[in-house]
């Protein structure tokens, strides 16, 4: 299978740039306004979707389609356009759609570039607070904001006993599954924001998240970029991330494993 063409990074990480910027801009001249709310689960529980995120997605798709119109796209709300090319776009127009919702400002646009199926460039933008998160290549990812960018570098000397874990099993765990893992349940200190968590973990903010039920528009644009900064991703039973569902990022190797561990009888 070919690789991925480094030389090619600063083609894509310019446009998800500019596409940050136009997103926001957006937002504030189309979206701040009221909206209209309909439950994907229709009284089986809440999974909601507003007519935001269905103008995020196809202003993101048109974007992508006028530069690069012979890539796949992948979106959360419109499917799949399939072609013969290697790139694929995955988008999730709203991550935190219950944020966006109840007025929270954690939720964002996401979008990975993927080459083969793995995730080589992750933008994370959040219009709200301004500022938006990209992987300009494999080692190097930055959050942007306030007109300057900031590289993003997580400490991975931190051990275990003094790392800060962020955690949020959305309704996945039962009560019986999470009595198996009380010692991973007494170290979780900090509850999880949506996307905004892993990248706070990439600022170096917080060592360890493990989130519930990540699907693939959840997770692949944050895993080049928690890389970049270099932290480790795997699932819950030590697998590649790009499955999505259970999802752990760990500050360095000792950790993950040490998290894995705590985590196992839950794992599968």
């Amino acid at each position: 299978m070919k690789k991925f063409d480094t030389k090619k990074y600063p083609i894509y990480a310019s446009f998800l740039n500019q596409l940050a910027k136009d997103l926001t801009k957006f937002y504030y001249a189309k979206l701040d306004k009221p909206f209209k709310i309909v439950n994907k689960l229709k009284g089986r529980g809440y999974d909601p979707v507003t007519t935001s995120d269905k103008a995020f997605e196809k202003f993101i798709r048109s974007k992508i389609s006028k530069k690069f119109p012979n890539h796949q796209i992948i979106g959360e709300e419109y499917g799949h356009k399939n072609t013969k090319s290697e790139f694929s776009w995955v988008i999730d127009p709203i991550d935190g759609t219950r944020s966006y919702v109840v007025g929270n400002p954690s939720w964002s646009n996401l979008i990975s570039l993927n080459y083969n199926g793995e995730p080589v460039l992750g933008l994370a933008n959040f219009p709200k607070m301004r500022k938006y998160y990209l992987n300009l290549n494999k080692n190097s990812a930055y959050v942007f904001e306030n007109n300057k960018k900031r590289k993003l570098k997580i400490n991975t000397k931190l051990n275990f006993t003094n790392a800060k874990l962020a955690a949020a099993f959305h309704h996945h765990l039962s009560l019986k599954q999470q009595l198996k893992i009380k010692k991973f349940i007494k170290r979780m200190q900090f509850p999880c924001f949506d996307a905004l968590t892993y990248c706070q973990l990439a600022e170096g903010r917080i060592e360890i998240v493990a989130q519930c039920a990540n699907k693939i528009w959840d997770i692949h644009p944050l895993i080049p970029i928690v890389r970049a900064a270099g932290a480790i991703i795997t699932t819950w039973d030590n697998k590649n991330p790009v499955l999505g569902g259970n999802i752990l990022v760990s500050n360095n190797k000792q950790n993950h494993q040490k998290v894995l561990k705590l985590l196992k009888p839950v794992a599968k």
